[in-house]
């Protein structure tokens, strides 16, 4: 048997037993989708969101992509976030990177990756911004996690410059924004940073004033 094909005898062994257990399930989720969180995740394997906060279908709105980046040319990202807002109206936005990003590790060095470069620029940039920080620490895995936090809280910041974001907080005060980090050796989420609705951002020019 195939790999692929043993993911398809899975399938159906999940979905006999959740109609064992709730023959309702499956009906309920058809009809509706409220989910009270976006989760804006890296694609790695290692940290699949439902899996990490025990969540059911239906209760996470799920956006990945590599390094859980938040971009403001990417229309993939800023489709799911205006979805997810003004259609949705989730609660919460959460940025949930994790330590040993391979992402972020690529963009701290110069080898040239082909067409993933323009995405790890982005990285980089945050990089730079944090170079003097980043550079004091005295290992290679203290500085690639040091940015990996850092580069969490960037990405949060990114969404609170959004005019999607910053018109949900005039009109309906959320969504509340999340900074989290996974350790991959223990399975713990940390939160880094928290924004609540209508926060001050640090720099005045990417508040829209005529929303």
């Amino acid at each position: 048997m195939q790999r692929y094909e043993l993911l398809l005898l899975e399938n159906k062994a999940w979905a006999k037993e959740m109609r064992e257990t709730d023959p309702d399930y499956f009906e309920r989720l058809v009809n509706v989708q409220k989910p009270d969180f976006l989760w804006i995740g890296c694609s790695d394997s290692r940290v699949p969101p439902d899996k990490i906060t025990q969540t059911q279908p239906g209760e996470i709105f799920i956006h990945r992509n590599i390094a859980n980046m938040v971009v403001h040319t990417d229309l993939n990202l800023l489709s799911v976030l205006q979805y997810a807002v003004e259609v949705l109206k989730v609660k919460h936005i959460i940025v949930c990177g994790h330590y040993n990003c391979g992402g972020v590790k690529a963009a701290m060095n110069r080898h040239s990756y082909g067409i993933i470069n323009k995405w790890l620029r982005n990285i980089k940039d945050v990089y730079r911004y944090h170079q003097q920080e980043i550079d004091r620490l005295p290992t290679e895995e203290e500085r690639l996690n040091r940015l990996i936090e850092l580069n969490i809280k960037e990405q949060v910041l990114n969404l609170a410059k959004t005019s999607i974001v910053q018109k949900a907080w005039k009109e309906y005060n959320q969504p509340h924004l999340h900074g989290w980090v996974y350790d991959l050796h223990d399975g713990i989420i940390r939160p880094l940073l928290d924004m609540p609705a209508n926060s001050h951002l640090d720099f005045p020019i990417y508040e829209y004033d005529d929303l």
